[in-house]
């Protein structure tokens, strides 16, 4: 894996995962960038690191990086009440990296993303994420319905978002406790075997003219609802 951009690659290269990062490519500016102190850096000019990462999003950085190191569902549900967002088959590495960031710094416990038809951590993922997924535990499970029953048998509750009937307001859970934020894909939202494994349906209030949020506003929203109210009983 090649990653690009300045905050991915500073955050690989200080994040609490070994993953093998390995030969730095810098333009002779961003090679002077005071985190890149004490790494070997090869100087090359900006046309030849877009030709290796395949991005001129690149911002004068790149380096090779090992797999990035997932996790398994068990150790995200592991924790006293852990907090963990699950993603119903989101395929935008734009939103994947979005809501990365939101859980990193809102101290989530991690994510969980399908194996099939969703984006995983990919470069572009990194970049969108500014670096987070570095630092954030991201597991890879089969079935987000399994994951869910899973996560209900170790004591969590699992609030799908998704508006219509049968759901109510994002604010009046009791969000205390283990919890699984469960949020649908771009365009069809949690299909119907994840929306019924979920204890309860939470819908966001809509006053505009457009039916919905993006997942990735819909995840920050809910999720600092859920930290606030967290540090409310605390």
């Amino acid at each position: 894996m090649i990653l690009y951009g300045r905050n991915p690659v500073r955050e690989a290269l200080r994040g609490r995962r070994a993953r093998g990062v390995g030969e730095v490519w810098a333009t002779d500016s961003a090679a002077r960038e005071p985190w890149l102190r004490g790494h070997a850096v090869e100087v090359r000019p900006a046309a030849a690191i877009a030709n290796r990462c395949g991005s001129q999003a690149h911002q004068g950085v790149c380096a090779e990086a090992g797999p990035y190191p997932y996790v398994a569902a068990a150790e995200l549900l592991a924790g006293e009440d852990p907090l963990i967002v699950a993603l119903d088959q989101v395929q935008d590495p734009q939103n994947l990296g979005s809501i990365c960031r939101t859980a990193e710094c809102a101290g989530a416990t991690g994510v969980a993303i399908p194996e099939r038809r969703a984006v995983e951590v990919t470069p572009a993922v990194c970049k969108a994420s500014a670096g987070a997924v570095e630092h954030l535990r991201v597991a890879r499970v089969r079935n987000v319905a399994d994951l869910l029953a899973q996560a209900r048998r170790a004591g969590c509750w699992c609030y799908g978002a998704r508006a219509g009937p049968g759901s109510v307001p994002y604010g009046q859970p009791d969000y205390n406790g283990g919890v699984v934020v469960v949020l649908g894909s771009e365009g069809r939202g949690l299909r119907p075997r994840v929306a019924s494994s979920c204890d309860q349906l939470i819908a966001l209030p809509l006053r505009g003219r457009v039916g919905s949020l993006g997942v990735a506003a819909a995840a920050a929203a809910i999720l600092y609802r859920v930290i606030e109210d967290r540090r409310s009983a605390s």
